[in-house]
């Protein structure tokens, strides 16, 4: 009974907050500001929208043509059709419910290519932690790339202050660390070996014979991403002149309120249409420039779910 009240509250709670942010934020528009936020949608470039969900297009099937060399390296395979279609299911899953697109993903792939369902799974882990991986890189790239900004915040940051919690959080991590090396307790071994597993599968990425195409793939997903959020700068006036260190800090605050929430619903536009005033775009462009990256990748999402969960069913039914 717990465990499905958690379960509710992870994909209401977040849902929830995002509807009372977007009625807050959105009553605080005067009707001329609706209107150029309407004004915005109207004159939208979307030519350069859907050469973004091109380049969308080309990450998915990266994603998927990836998944070949972990399967393979555990003796398994399946056609490029299901792995596909498992990867665009996932997306659409992760948006009503977070995490489950994992579960998702493992169950087409056992049912459409009968690959064991904790073989599967402990693939999608393993390219999870290396996306992950990715995109602390990235974080980081993007905190060089707009260090002036960054310097700017830390003049008001009470450094003792900082030193004081750091030191504080240091000290409980070191006797959490020291406590789960040392701990004989039961549930402490089994999350030992839980965690050994998950590092041994992240390290069998790089000793796979096609770990370098793994890797430029994976490098290729990410560069995807960020190439369909560039693309649509385009579409609006108010955006086409951003920086690429502005488009990428933008990027990322996107990124996260995606990981953090169910696929971003309610929460994406906002966060981006406030991390876009900072380089002097309105917050009405901002608001128009983050709905119409928020809806046509997730128009995408459904458009190539909807087709997957409909030619896997013919399959299914051929088989």
């Amino acid at each position: 009974m717990n465990k499905k009240i958690s379960r509710i509250l992870s994909i209401l709670l977040p849902l929830t907050l995002g509807v009372f942010l977007i009625i807050y934020i959105y009553r605080q528009f005067s009707p001329k500001e609706i209107e150029e936020v309407k004004n915005s949608f109207k004159t939208a470039n979307y030519l350069y929208v859907f050469i973004s969900l091109f380049f969308g297009l080309t990450g998915f099937w990266a994603r998927a043509y990836r998944w070949k060399y972990t399967l393979a390296h555990i003796g398994y395979t399946a056609p490029f059709s299901v792995k596909f279609g498992a990867v665009s299911i996932t997306y659409l899953m992760n948006m009503f419910i977070p995490r489950s697109g994992e579960v998702s993903r493992a169950l087409v792939l056992k049912r459409y290519a009968d690959v064991p369902f904790d073989k599967g799974f402990g693939t999608i882990i393993a390219e999870r932690i290396i996306d992950l991986i990715l995109l602390v890189i990235v974080l980081g790239l993007t905190v060089l790339l707009q260090f002036d900004m960054v310097k700017e915040y830390l003049v008001d940051v009470p450094f003792k202050k900082l030193i004081l919690y750091g030191s504080v959080a240091g000290i409980l991590f070191l006797g959490s660390v020291l406590f789960f090396i040392y701990s004989k307790l039961n549930w402490v071994k089994k999350l030992k070996i839980k965690i050994s597993g998950l590092v041994e599968g992240v390290l069998s990425v790089f000793k796979m014979p096609n770990k370098w195409p793994f890797l430029l793939l994976s490098l290729y997903i990410w560069f995807s991403y960020v190439l369909m959020f560039y693309i649509t700068i385009y579409a609006l006036p108010e955006t086409a002149g951003l920086s690429f260190g502005s488009v990428i800090t933008t990027f990322v605050v996107g990124s996260l309120a995606i990981t953090f929430t169910n696929g971003g619903i309610m929460w994406f536009p906002v966060m981006v249409a406030k991390t876009l005033t900072a380089y002097g775009v309105p917050f009405t462009a901002g608001t128009a420039f983050g709905w119409i990256v928020w809806g046509s990748q997730t128009g995408l999402i459904f458009l190539l779910s909807g087709l997957s969960f409909l030619l896997l069913a013919l399959l299914q039914k051929s088989k």
